[in-house]
């Protein structure tokens, strides 16, 4: 850092001017590899030193230059000789106020720099000249080395979004990009967000206090997401390929060593095939003996073959006889075929009685059921007219509710206009008390002379004033009182007409409830009747319908078995066997025919349970009604004692009122 702080007072001094104090300091102070001006006001011949100096730099791989109060001269030209530099990696400008100039020293730095990685330009205004703004987005899409780019609070507006947009699709090494505090707003968000499909590098894009929707927001989060995941795999990939290619080496030093190996191992097996050829010699000597014992043995077979041979002829003659015997067992067969001829023509008379049977049955049951169904439609329509009945009920029930609304709310307006007079009449008085003050105020001093001639007239007008303003008060209070019995007479009244219709329609939904019941009751039980004659129906319909197949299959038995009888006693044998499993798989039936009614049974059960829960609810649903009266009545109570506080703190005010007026004497009647 002493050469580049020399090589920089050298130009300073060479340009007429001098060196600054501050840049000098901070170069002696800082680190190696890292130049750190910020917050020093830089002139243009520092800008233009700098310039000079940093592209021959090789030692220095940040700049800090926030907040240096920049012009756009000392700007262009410290960009223009970072343009060549080749070390540089981190570049701060933050807070230096670049307008269109410095946007377009910048993009011409990003096309020309290959060496710079981080970028910050927080805090200034590169957003404000769209053509600028186009050519810092050139030079950012021609970049091949730029990874963090910060461009906070820059004034970027929808337009300088979408040249970032056209930018970013070209660029292939961005991979941070914080847009945060400008005007991007929602044409610029989508641009931003139609842009990050063709962007494979961009995993971190920070779009906050840009007056961007929610929803383009989470977008681009989610497209973020999936460009971090896919950074994580490349880099995953990148480390297993590090370690594939390792292992791969490692493999291949691995199968040198086994290859030699393997040389070694042939040459042992080569010489122990040597030595076990020789030893295959010696026993093929020794099998060729063998195979010769294996002559003799097969010859020693030959002969007992020939005595086996014997044997089987004494076998066929055997045979014969059990031949003889056979034919002795088929007669016997015969026989025992007439008699299953005979039985089998008792089973079809047998068979046809039962068949008869069925079919009496059968149209008994079916005239039952059209009684059942008669039945059912009937139960349907009084359901139907109890269903009417409950719905003019709960009719007349709302009506009535708001009935009892409109008296309530009448009954308000009554109160309120009984109120209203007698706030009238409070103000009137009060007004004429105020008049006769005022008269009196200004008669004081006149009647003071004649105050003594005057008392016995004033005594006798003071009493007379008295009795009036008493039978004033006791007007007052007879009305007051006809008012207060006749709003109680009309609450009362309408309490009772309540009731009786609350009592009335009670009344009509427990018989409605009874009858329901009792319709419900007769329906479950026409129902059961209905399915047990349906499921005996279809029972005797499948015994007739098996009975018959039966019958045609054993006619067709027994006519050909009356053409066959002596030939195919075998086959009878098979038929009998079938027959019995036919009456196997009618058992089976009859038993899967249990089973069913066992499941309509259960099924059965479901319903009556359903029904009680259904009747359940319906009760609940009642008493939540009766609760709802009951609050109707508790709230009606309520307003009534309010009204009857009120009143009797009207009554109070206004006799506190009268008793309390200091001019009640003098006052004239009203």
């Amino acid at each position: 850092m002493e050469e580049f702080r020399r090589s920089y007072s050298r130009l300073c001094r060479e340009s007429g001017a001098e060196p600054q104090e501050a840049v000098l300091q901070q170069l002696h102070q800082l680190p190696r590899g890292r130049l750190d001006l910020a917050t020093q006001s830089l002139t243009v011949e520092t800008c233009r030193a700098l310039g000079k100096l940093l592209p021959r730099e090789m030692l220095c791989t940040e700049l800090v230059l926030s907040d240096c109060m920049l012009s756009e001269e000392g700007a262009t030209l410290l960009l223009r000789g970072l343009c060549a530099n080749t070390v540089l990696r981190f570049l701060d400008l933050k807070g230096n106020n670049l307008r269109a100039a410095g946007a377009e020293a910048l993009g011409k730095l990003l096309q020309q720099n290959k060496s710079i990685k981080s970028l910050t330009l927080e805090w200034n205004s590169l957003g404000t000249w769209d053509d600028a703004f186009a050519t810092f987005c050139g030079g950012l899409a021609a970049n091949g080395t730029l990874q963090q780019l910060d461009l906070r609070n820059n004034q970027i507006s929808h337009k300088g979004a979408e040249e970032l947009a056209l930018a970013l699709k070209g660029n292939t090494t961005l991979q941070q990009l914080d847009l945060r505090w400008n005007n991007v707003g929602l044409l610029g968000g989508r641009a931003l967000m139609n842009c990050l499909p063709s962007n494979r590098t961009l995993w971190r894009l920070d779009l906050a206090g840009n007056n961007i929707p929610g929803d383009v927001l989470r977008a681009v989060e989610q497209a973020m997401g999936h460009s971090q995941d896919r950074l994580t795999t490349f880099q995953e990939n990148q480390a297993r390929t590090h370690v594939l290619s390792k292992e791969v080496q490692h493999l291949r030093e691995e199968k040198s060593k086994q290859f030699l190996d393997l040389m070694e191992t042939i040459d042992k097996q080569r010489e122990e095939m040597a030595k076990s050829s020789r030893a295959s010699a010696a026993h093929v000597g020794q099998l060729q003996e063998a195979l010769n014992e294996r002559h003799s043995i097969i010859n020693a077979l030959k002969a007992k073959l020939q005595m086996t041979e014997a044997a089987l002829a004494l076998s066929e003659q055997k045979a014969q006889d059990l031949g003889e015997l056979l034919a002795t067992a088929e007669q016997e067969q015969l026989s025992l075929s007439q008699r299953q001829a005979k039985e089998l023509k008792l089973e079809q008379q047998e068979a046809a009685e039962r068949e008869s049977k069925l079919l009496r049955d059968l149209s008994a049951a079916n005239e039952k059921n059209l009684l059942l169904q008669n039945q059912v439609e009937e139960l349907e329509r009084k359901v139907r007219c109890q269903q009417e009945q409950l719905f003019q009920t709960r009719q007349e029930l709302t009506s009535t509710s708001a009935e009892l609304k409109m008296r309530a709310i009448q009954a308000e307006e009554r109160l309120d206009m009984e109120k209203r007079r007698c706030r009238q009449s409070l103000e009137d008085s009060e007004s004429l008390r105020i008049k006769e003050v005022e008269h009196m105020t200004r008669h004081l001093e006149e009647s003071e002379r004649a105050m003594q001639e005057r008392v016995q007239r004033l005594e006798a007008a003071r009493l007379s004033l008295e009795e009036e303003l008493g039978r004033v008060k006791a007007a007052a209070l007879s009305e007051r009182g006809q008012a207060e019995e006749e709003l109680i007479k009309a609450k009362n009244q309408a309490h009772l007409e309540e009731r009786q219709r609350l009592a009335h329609l009670e009344d009509k939904l427990r018989l409605l409830a009874q009858a329901r019941d009792e319709a419900q009751g007769a329906c479950l039980q026409q129902r059961q009747a209905v399915a047990e004659a349906q499921t005996r129906a279809t029972q005797l319909g499948l015994q007739v319908e098996s009975l018959r197949r039966r019958l045609e299959e054993l006619q067709q038995e027994l006519s050909l078995k009356d053409q066959e009888r002596v030939a195919e006693v075998s086959r009878v044998r098979v038929e009998l066997q079938e027959q019995n499993g036919r009456l196997q798989a009618e058992l089976a039936a009859q038993e899967a025919l249990r089973e069913k009614v066992a499941a309509l049974e259960r099924q059965l059960k479901v319903m009556a349970s359903d029904h009680r829960e259904a009747l359940l609810d319906r009760e609940s649903e009642n008493a939540s009604l009766r609760e709802k009266l009951r609050l109707r009545e508790a709230e009606i109570a309520r307003i009534r004692d309010e009204e009857a506080q009120r009143a009797s703190f009207l009554q109070n005010a206004v006799l506190a009122y009268v008793q309390g007026s200091p001019v009640r004497t003098l006052s004239p009647p009203k």
